[in-house]
């Protein structure tokens, strides 16, 4: 069985910087862990992927050059790296685990329980 668990979110103005953290338990280093996130009212919508290993990382294009994802495998922990935040980047952010394709939320096995990311003009 796989957990997951995010924390870092909050309050920051636009053009400010937060980091997320996701500490997995169970055995994830099969897996792609992926980032999504969900504003009022819009549908879940993927965010960046990387594997736990060796392979490509994977961002959407309204986030690329802007946030970064990383992971500590010692610590059995994704990052989200988030600069230059804009208000539009204000949502629920999901931290997620899938053995499928990355951008394909309905392969995804595991999520957290998200954590809140509001960014005001």
């Amino acid at each position: 069985q796989v957990q997951l668990v995010e924390s870092g979110g909050g309050l920051v103005q636009a053009g400010g910087s937060l980091r997320l953290s996701c500490v997995a338990t169970g055995r994830t280093f099969t897996y792609v862990m992926g980032w999504f996130r969900q504003a009022p009212g819009k549908e879940r919508e993927f965010v960046a992927a990387s594997p736990w290993t060796f392979g490509e990382k994977d961002y959407a294009e309204s986030v690329k050059g802007r946030f970064t994802i990383s992971r500590d495998s010692a610590k059995n922990t994704v990052y989200l790296q988030m600069n230059s935040l804009k208000p539009e980047d204000t949502a629920v952010y999901y931290c997620a685990a899938t053995k499928g394709r990355a951008r394909v939320i309905e392969g995804y096995d595991y999520w957290g329980q998200g954590t809140q990311v509001t960014v005001s003009s």
